[in-house]
């Protein structure tokens, strides 16, 4: 790693959801972090649902999210890589932020080396092996027929249908954030600790549950949630030796 180059990891800042209605507020926020970042970022990782909806037809991309977009075009433009994890909101990013930003676009999971530590990296959707109705719903929305199909409609009713099952997915997931959460019982974790009975790895970084979680699965392995930019404004950084989970501490509200 260059020296002082940090290796910073956010998700879940759920951009344009029609659920909430501080989304102006939120991409400010979010805006001004990546401008606190700018100088000792190595590398960015955007892990996944850093939009509630983005849906790309071939001369049309959705509307809004033009400081973040900027803000992530001139990282690039700098020579640092950005990389984009599609989520369970987002996953229908395809040629438009390779393209014009220059983000590496990833769909599925990858393992990647810092300072000589393995880390397991993905939004963290599907890895759930109980989660069977989204697994099932995953395949719907990744069938090349059946988004083909979407394209065709226009622009203004498509968009109006998926916000509203943008807005239905966030009340329920509202709904159910009232239950206690308990990490040894998750899906996820429980990947990670199968995962480890096949390769070592030193830590797996998730988004998609909107909690905060850094916690050990065994001597050598963290498991961690990053959170969300809805309650939490949390981000994961890696200085190269150790990871640490944190809260963006805005001056301009502060």
């Amino acid at each position: 790693m260059k020296e002082k180059g940090k290796i910073y990891f956010v998700s879940d800042v759920h951009l344009g959801a029609p659920a909430f209605k501080n989304n102006h507020e939120r991409e400010m926020i979010f805006a001004r972090w990546l401008d606190s970042i700018i100088d000792d970022v190595q590398e960015l990782y955007l892990m996944g649902d850093i939009f509630d909806f983005w849906w790309e037809y071939k001369k049309v991309v959705p509307r809004g999210f033009t400081r973040i977009l900027g803000r992530i075009a001139n990282l690039t433009d700098r020579g640092i890589p950005v990389h984009f994890f599609t989520g369970n909101h987002d996953l229908w990013v395809f040629d438009y932020l390779p393209s014009e930003l220059g983000v590496i676009v990833h769909k599925n999971e990858i393992i990647k080396e810092f300072g000589g530590k393995k880390f397991f990296l993905a939004h963290g959707d599907g890895l759930d092996a109980e989660d069977v109705g989204y697994i099932r719903l995953k395949k719907i929305f990744t069938n090349k027929k059946l988004q083909w199909w979407f394209s065709r409609l226009h622009p203004n009713f498509a968009l109006h249908i998926a916000h509203k099952w943008s807005g239905s997915s966030r009340t329920s997931k509202l709904e159910k954030k009232e239950e206690e959460f308990n990490v040894n019982n998750d899906g996820m974790y429980k990947f990670a600790q199968e995962y480890l009975t096949k390769e070592p790895i030193d830590y797996f970084i998730f988004g998609h549950r909107h909690e905060m979680v850094n916690t050990s699965l065994n001597e050598k392995t963290n498991f961690v949630l990053l959170g969300d930019w809805i309650t939490n404004f949390s981000f994961g950084v890696f200085d190269g030796e150790k990871f640490d989970l944190k809260r963006f501490i805005d001056k301009e509200v502060s």
